[in-house]
């Protein structure tokens, strides 16, 4: 073989060699990116499967039987929604069990269990989550003055990471006074038991006390701290001659509404509350937003931030139905008749 023929044979066999080694290198990148791709989509799956529970905290100031009702109306629009506890959302709850002193710690550990939204209810519990985090979406099911209490800069545009419905409206005190003053037209003298830790009680009372006159009526307001100060508001009241009772809507009021119930029978005081579980538990009569409604409709509230939705975005909402509820067994026992004209506006009568 000549010396020609040789170095062209070398030279093929480096060239063919040569291509045989671009094709290992490019079989060897092709595989190498396309396992790189699958580890990828693997880590993406594992993130999305482990961000695709959403967690929702829950912070209420009372206890699980007393909320019962809410909480089942809540979850009731959660499922409504497509969400389902256990299954498509977890839920943790926290309960303040009517200690205030709790709440700072139990909002807290909410925010440490990095929760996606954060649903609660009351000017104070309300409070406690927003000093513990500004981040984290806060939903108010049921607050009083939002505006005035400094959670929201406005109804309109919250502002920050609070958002949700609020329970005040000032027709409805004049509302409460009105329904009094026909079950018991000789009523002038109203008295307002009222919480001065609460935040909306004071407010309230203003607003009692601006619509008051027109009804020909006094107010005789009359703080209660604590459980151990209702029998001196009641002896307080009957010494007055209070010819009927206004109750404000507060935590301590209704965990203790059996106690209040008791005493304005005993008194036979007519009494109007705020509550509707207060009535069903024995007071004459509430009249007042659902507050089952709007724990059922801070489920939207829920459903727009997992979709992306920002707080200081959504407006604050006002109460779309109002309840009256009347006890006649409690106005028998009071040795009062509720006039047929009441009867026909309400929405629930106990008998």
């Amino acid at each position: 073989m000549s010396k020609a023929r040789t170095k062209v044979s070398i030279l093929g066999f480096r060239s063919e060699t040569n291509r045989k080694s671009k094709i290992q290198n490019l079989k060897w990148v092709g595989f190498h990116t396309i396992l790189v791709l699958l580890v990828g989509c693997v880590a993406m799956a594992h993130a999305q499967q482990a961000r695709k529970v959403p967690r929702i905290g829950v912070l209420l100031s009372g206890t699980p039987a007393s909320f019962s009702p809410r909480t089942k109306a809540f979850l009731q629009g959660l499922r409504d929604l497509g969400y389902i506890e256990g299954k498509t959302i977890t839920i943790e709850w926290r309960w303040g069990k009517d200690r205030v002193e709790q709440l700072p710690e139990l909002a807290a550990e909410l925010v440490r269990l990095n929760a996606d939204v954060i649903v609660t209810n009351g000017t104070l519990a309300s409070k406690a989550l927003k000093n513990a985090t500004r981040t984290i979406p806060i939903v108010m099911a049921v607050v009083g003055d939002p505006v005035g209490t400094g959670l929201v800069e406005s109804l309109a545009r919250p502002g920050g990471n609070v958002t949700g419905l609020s329970n005040l409206t000032p027709e409805s005190s004049g509302k409460r006074l009105e329904l009094l003053k026909e079950v018991v037209p000789t009523a002038s003298r109203v008295a307002v038991l009222l919480n001065p830790a609460n935040p909306t009680n004071p407010l309230q009372l203003r607003e009692t006390q601006a619509a008051a006159p027109a009804f020909g009526m006094t107010l005789l307001s009359l703080e209660v701290k604590g459980p151990d100060d209702f029998e001196r508001a009641f002896t307080a009241m009957r010494k007055e001659r209070a010819g009927a009772l206004i109750v404000f809507g507060d935590v301590m009021f209704y965990s203790q509404r059996s106690q209040i119930v008791e005493l304005a029978v005993k008194s036979r005081l007519p009494g109007i509350y705020v509550q509707p579980e207060i009535a069903e538990a024995g007071g004459l009569m509430s009249y007042g937003p659902s507050t089952n409604d709007m724990f059922r409709r801070a489920a939207t509230y829920v459903d727009k931030i997992l979709k992306g939705a920002k707080p200081s975005d959504l407006p604050v909402e006002q109460p779309m139905k109002f309840e009256l509820v009347i006890n006649l067994k409690t106005a028998k026992q009071i040795g009062l008749t509720i006039p047929q004209s009441v009867l026909y506006r309400a929405d629930k009568v106990i008998k």
